[in-house]
């Protein structure tokens, strides 16, 4: 047991995903819970598609592919949050608009490239096991300022999710947070590229903060189960991937998505077994907590 637990960490590769996907698990976490709370699921799977030219363009000039990404993913934020605010056209639309062209347009950027089946496939469910000390370095550093960022603004971003109205009315500026929330969106997005990839990192956006949602009602109590979900499917899914040989990224959500559907079906207040076994016993509901009224 002790081989099986030890043996990854002894080879430096191994370490550096461990670390990545830590990093990303945390930022992902602490993210997802108001992806999933303003239903933008749709909205971080648009972005993390919509970035695609940034990364091609970066690989044709052989720079690091997370600037160009970080850049890319900057820029269609705010796009689609200026479009979306004219009035005249949806989020939804815009959102819509700036995905499909944007992939569009890297498919096209790459497809010239004779290596191009390779570099779309990494792209598509990540390198994790290819991690720099540099990469690793980059993910610390943005994930700091995304998490630093949510810390400094949390009753902000905590208002709008839950209260649109109120916080216009209390003087808040509802273009500006959401700006800012898209763009804290696009950073966390991007450092979960290399890690699992473009096709799963919505899943690492939603799926640990679901999960932590059906556990609890509170909002600090979510955001921190959310970031332990994803840093411990992370790592349980690296030891998985390790051990049976399969893709490391698919391994990660795999994880993520079977913690999901045990508190589905086991959570002490919403799962579905557990709520029968509940009635079956005649045992009363728990009150339940509502998360504004911890943003008082």
């Amino acid at each position: 047991m002790s081989d099986w637990v030890l043996d990854p960490l002894n080879r430096t590769f191994m370490q550096h995903a461990f670390g990545a996907i830590v990093l990303v698990g945390i930022i992902c976490g602490v993210t997802g819970v108001f992806v999933t709370l303003r239903g933008l699921a749709f909205m971080g799977d648009a972005l993390a598609h919509a970035i695609f030219p940034g990364v091609v363009i970066a690989f044709l000039l052989g720079g690091n592919f997370l600037i160009g990404a970080l850049v890319a993913a900057i820029l269609v934020s705010l796009g689609i949050g200026a479009v979306g605010q004219g009035g005249r056209l949806s989020n939804d639309t815009a959102i819509g608009v700036f995905f499909a062209g944007s992939f569009a347009l890297g498919i096209a950027l790459i497809s010239a490239q004779r290596t191009y089946t390779r570099d779309l496939t990494s792209f598509l469910l990540g390198t994790i096991l290819g991690v720099s000390r540099k990469d690793l370095l980059l993910t610390a550093a943005v994930g700091l300022v995304v998490l630093a960022a949510m810390l400094l603004f949390r009753r902000e971003l905590t208002l709008v999710a839950f209260d649109r109205t109120f916080a216009q009315a209390s003087g808040l500026n509802l273009w500006a947070y959401d700006q800012l929330f898209l763009v804290l969106l696009a950073l966390t997005i991007v450092v979960s590229l290399q890690t699992v990839g473009n096709v799963l990192v919505l899943a690492m956006l939603v799926t640990p903060a679901a999960t932590a949602r059906l556990l609890t009602d509170r909002l600090a109590t979510m955001t921190a189960l959310s970031a332990l979900l994803g840093a411990g499917s992370g790592v349980a899914g690296l030891y998985v991937s390790y051990h049976a040989g399969i893709a490391s990224g698919a391994s990660v959500v795999l994880v993520a998505t079977a913690l999901f559907a045990l508190a589905y079906l086991f959570a002490p207040r919403t799962g579905i077994v557990t709520v029968r076994v509940r009635r079956r016993l005649h045992f009363p509901h728990p009150e339940r907590n509502v998360f504004p009224a911890e943003t008082a």
